[in-house]
């Protein structure tokens, strides 16, 4: 599906007829990627590499071009169980518009402003700062997600809250690579400055946006070293519910099992003590009682 967009009172507004200052196809179709390989020039393993959410960020310089593959955080659904994904998008920066291909839904935001005048690349730049700011975003989730199974794993012996931690660790990862992949493409960027043709404004726009992709990688890297660390504590904490709750077990089993042997002792079949009384059943069960106490007070006594 290709969207077509051009920067109205500067806002990106969707319209039918050209110019065009934004392009945006979404899973492209034969017909689709036939236009792009056969108009637009895009080299056919660019156009496949833009729809592969494991392709690394990089950057090609072609004649009529330049082809961009950046990562951007993916869209979030119930099935992925906390696992957060990361998906490729294409960036294909013309003389007079730009490109953006994705597997997934590209979001446009309606408050998304810039200048009437902005070139392509400088669009670029402030889509690509909109990706970080998805990426902050999505950090922040998960740190309160991580802290939310951190409150279940101290109170519950389940293992499933443990592996939703192991799964946002693993996220984390991908994050991790994801952030160092974009920050290695905006520093050759701005190697190629000259070749790229930044005006003075987008090469100072692309410095804050190298150190904003440097600021979100640290705070990534930072958020998978601590849940990584506190990994095995919380497994001991898991370790430790469970051993509490087998001496709590035992407790109640040998308090059971002591009344049960005095009862035992008074039901066999032979003659007995206190056969003959009336009152025997309660002195029994008075007995059963005061031996399960005399456990407790004991138990308690040692401190076991």
């Amino acid at each position: 599906m290709l969207n077509r967009y051009r920067i109205i009172d500067r806002r990106l507004v969707a319209v039918d007829e050209p110019p065009y200052s934004l392009l945006i196809c979404v899973m492209p179709d034969e017909a689709e990627k036939r236009f792009m390989v056969g108009d637009l020039k895009l080299d056919e393993h660019t156009l496949q590499s833009a729809l592969d959410p494991d392709e690394l960020a990089r950057v090609e310089f072609e004649p009529e071009h330049i082809a961009l593959i950046y990562k951007h955080p993916g869209t979030y659904i119930a099935q992925d169980e906390f696992l957060f994904r990361v998906k490729s998008i294409g960036a294909y920066i013309f003389k007079d518009f730009l490109l953006l291909i994705s597997a997934e839904e590209i979001a446009i935001p309606g408050s998304f402003t810039t200048a009437s005048s902005t070139s392509p690349v400088g669009l670029l730049l402030k889509i690509f700062n909109r990706t970080i700011v998805h990426f902050r975003e999505h950090l922040k989730v998960i740190g309160k997600i991580a802290e939310e199974l951190e409150d279940k794993i101290s109170a519950s012996l389940s293992n499933q809250h443990l592996i939703h931690l192991f799964t946002l660790q693993k996220s984390l990862v991908y994050y991790v690579e994801a952030l160092t992949s974009n920050g290695a493409l905006l520093e050759r960027l701005r190697r190629q400055t000259g070749r790229v043709g930044f005006t003075q404004e987008e090469s100072e726009l692309l410095d804050d946006t190298v150190i904003d992709n440097d600021q979100c990688l640290k705070q990534a890297e930072i958020a998978t070293n601590i849940l990584a660390n506190l990994m095995d504590a919380r497994v001991s904490i898991v370790s430790n519910n469970l051993n509490v709750l087998m001496k709590t077990l035992n407790i109640i089993t040998i308090g059971i099992m002591v009344p049960t042997l005095v009862v035992s002792a008074f039901s066999m079949n032979v003659r007995i003590p206190l056969a003959q009384m009336y009152y025997a059943f309660w002195i029994i069960i008075g007995l059963a009682m005061l031996s399960m106490v005399a456990f407790l007070i004991f138990w308690r006594y040692k401190k076991w």
